[in-house]
Order: structure tokens, then sequence, then C-alpha cells
């Protein structure tokens, strides 16, 4: 039963954003659709030897009766059988369309008041930045915005990416998304 929940839930992320969006959109400075991912961004640990900074964020669109933001970053080629949460950040303030760099400090210092991060795959709140196993094919790393229909998730911190997702998926009126590559020799 969590394998087949786990495979609807990574179903639904890697969905191209322009067929559930309309014109919502997501994009970063830094991180262009389907490029590779600078080093800035890449995980410190693991043996991968990154900056570890969450990328700026913008985005624009949004859904006229937006109530709140989430922010995933999922890696779907993770050698895990269920994929790899990067980030999950969520109750952002509908007022907010944009994250700094650096917003995915662990410690919540850099992100907007009143939202909350929570476990990643690495076992800690905040953003991990693309580590993929040593010679695997490059992994795809979706970022994606989500406009959701309440103000706040009923989540705790602790909440697992596949609990988060289950509600950002029942609250969603719209999601954008791009795509950054990562791989290592």
């Amino acid at each position: 039963m969590r394998r087949v929940l786990s495979a609807l839930i990574c179903a639904v992320f890697v969905i191209p954003a322009a067929s559930f969006a309309g014109g919502f959109q997501l994009a970063s400075p830094t991180i262009k659709n389907k490029s590779t991912i600078g080093n800035e961004h890449v995980f410190n640990g693991f043996g991968c030897t990154g900056g570890n900074v969450s990328p700026e964020l913008r985005w624009s669109n949004v859904p006229k009766d937006t109530k709140s933001f989430a922010v995933t970053v999922y890696d779907p080629d993770a050698p895990t059988g269920s994929g790899w949460w990067h980030w999950l950040i969520f109750n952002i303030p509908s007022s907010v369309t944009s994250l700094p760099a650096g917003a995915g400090t662990p410690d919540g210092s850099g992100a907007p008041q009143g939202s909350i991060q929570s476990m990643t795959d690495f076992g800690q709140p905040g953003f991990g930045g693309p580590c993929p196993p040593q010679g695997d094919k490059p992994h795809r790393y979706i970022f994606t915005v989500f406009a959701l229909k309440v103000d706040q998730l009923p989540l705790k911190p602790e909440a697992s990416g596949a609990m988060v997702g289950y509600f950002l998926n029942q609250n969603a009126l719209a999601k954008a998304s791009f795509t950054g590559m990562y791989g290592r020799k």
C-alpha cells in the first residue's frame, strides 16, 4: 500500500506544469529549465561539496483565489524506489511571490514569516541540494510552486514528504514547475 501511495504522489509531482497551471509560472535566475544546477546549490555532504544554498525563486500569474503557497524540490530519479524530497516549505503567505537565495536555511531564518519547512529525505528541514550517487546519469530536480486554496496546511514541521504532498494536491488551485539537472562522474 505504501509503495502504491508513493508512486501516486510521485506521478502527480512529475506532471508537466503547463497541463495544470494555465498561466502560473515559476522561474529562477540561477537555474534555467533543463539546465545543469550550479555548485552553489549542490548539497554539502554525502560526498558532495557544494554551497547548499537554495536558489532564488519567483512566481507570477498567480490564480486570483490563492490563499497561500508551497514550494517543493523533488528528485524522481533517486535510487530509492520513491524518489527523494530535497525541500518542502509551505504556509507561505499569499502576499509572497518570491523566495530569495538562501531562504531554505534549516533554521528557517531566511524563509517567509509563518511558513514551515518540513523534513526532507536528508532527515532535517530546509533545502538540501542535489547530490546523486557518483556515476549515475544526471538526475532531474523538479522545483514546484503550489498556489493553495487554504491559508495554512494543518501539518507540523515533522511531516513527511508524502504527507505534505498529499495535502498539497488536495488543496492546489494550480502549480508551476521547472526542472534542473545534476550528475556526478
